[in-house]
């Protein structure tokens, strides 16, 4: 899989996703005008079994809903541990990618905290490359994670106030940098404001690409990771009840990536850290972007979000809401 290129996985992927396993993807140059044929029917056919996306139906849970809020408690530790760690991880059906990841998932795990709350990372280089880890926020120069670059083997404890409140961010900082995050170093971190947030069903959902040949370009996308994850088990969700999605855009290669809600408009936090919105149904987002989306849907049925490149989507990144009253 890793010879395959960009171009020919996606004129295959329409027609075949159906049918056959992502290892036949790659075609003849010449079979793309009947290939493209197809393209206008894929969307209807990437849901269900056949859907190419790997793992289980509860698999992504631990990425995609966020530990609890907790009331605000100034000088509360919050105390995390990451490890650094190599791992072969499926990206699509039967295609496997060489991961740096962050406690052996791509992306890392979800770390949240109450803004004032003390938040301290145990981090441990279990890896083969020097990393560190850099969070978007305000801290001390030294919990930067620029100059405190960990050798494989070693160890760093990263401890600072935690704020802004806001949806955030954290990354590898070691060099070439593009290569760290293309890897799959990279996590969200959620720190909620002193006033807690109306009640909602909460989701986290970190927008990335992956590059399985080493050419600088990406072959397939998703959502928390795997390639047509949430096409293949869409997210069930209530019409009465507010839908709150903690997005970010840690994609490298693509200068834009985006998000698009298909049947209902949503409001869009910035960066989450006010509370002036946007009421739209898409948001791009550049590397290191991000907000959160509220939904309140209007109605019930099965609702696409996707990437609004088509060329993404068609790669993986796309999902369905299933919305129930």
């Amino acid at each position: 899989m890793s010879n395959f290129t960009r171009r020919q996985l996606l004129v295959a992927a329409a027609p075949a996703v159906a049918a056959t396993p992502l290892l036949k993807l790659a075609v003849d140059q010449k079979s793309a005008p009947a290939a493209t044929h197809h393209l206008a029917g894929a969307h209807a056919d990437m849901t269900g079994a056949m859907t190419p996306a790997p793992g289980g139906p509860h698999d992504l849970d631990a990425l995609l809903y966020p530990p609890a809020a907790l009331a605000h408690q100034p000088g509360r530790v919050r105390e995390y541990e990451i490890a650094a760690v190599d791992r072969e991880i499926e990206v699509a059906a039967g295609v496997f990618f060489a991961a740096w990841t962050y406690n052996g998932t791509v992306p890392g795990p979800v770390l949240r905290a109450t803004e004032d709350d003390v938040l301290r990372v145990k981090f441990a280089n279990g890896g083969s490359h020097p990393h560190t880890i850099h969070f978007h926020g305000i801290h001390p120069a030294n919990m930067d994670g620029v100059f405190e670059v960990v050798e494989p083997g070693g160890s760093y404890t990263y401890e600072f106030p935690a704020r802004p409140y806001g949806m955030h961010l954290y990354h590898c900082h070691s060099t070439p940098l593009k290569k760290h995050i293309a890897k799959g170093l990279y996590g969200a971190l959620i720190i909620d404001p002193p006033a807690a947030r109306r009640p909602a069903l909460e989701l986290v959902m970190v927008l990335s690409g992956f590059d399985t040949d080493g050419d600088g370009a990406n072959n397939f996308y998703g959502v928390n990771g795997p390639a047509f994850y949430y096409a293949k088990y869409p997210i069930r969700v209530r019409r009465s009840q507010t839908v709150r999605i903690y997005l970010a855009n840690l994609t490298e290669f693509d200068l834009i990536n985006s998000f698009h809600l298909h049947g209902d408009f949503f409001r869009y936090y910035p960066t989450g850290s006010g509370e002036s919105f946007e009421y739209t149904d898409t948001v791009m987002l550049c590397q290191g972007q991000r907000g959160i989306v509220e939904i309140d849907f209007s109605n019930t049925g099965r609702f696409m979000f996707h990437a609004h490149q088509s060329e993404f989507t068609e790669l993986g990144w796309m999902g369905f809401f299933e919305v129930t009253d």
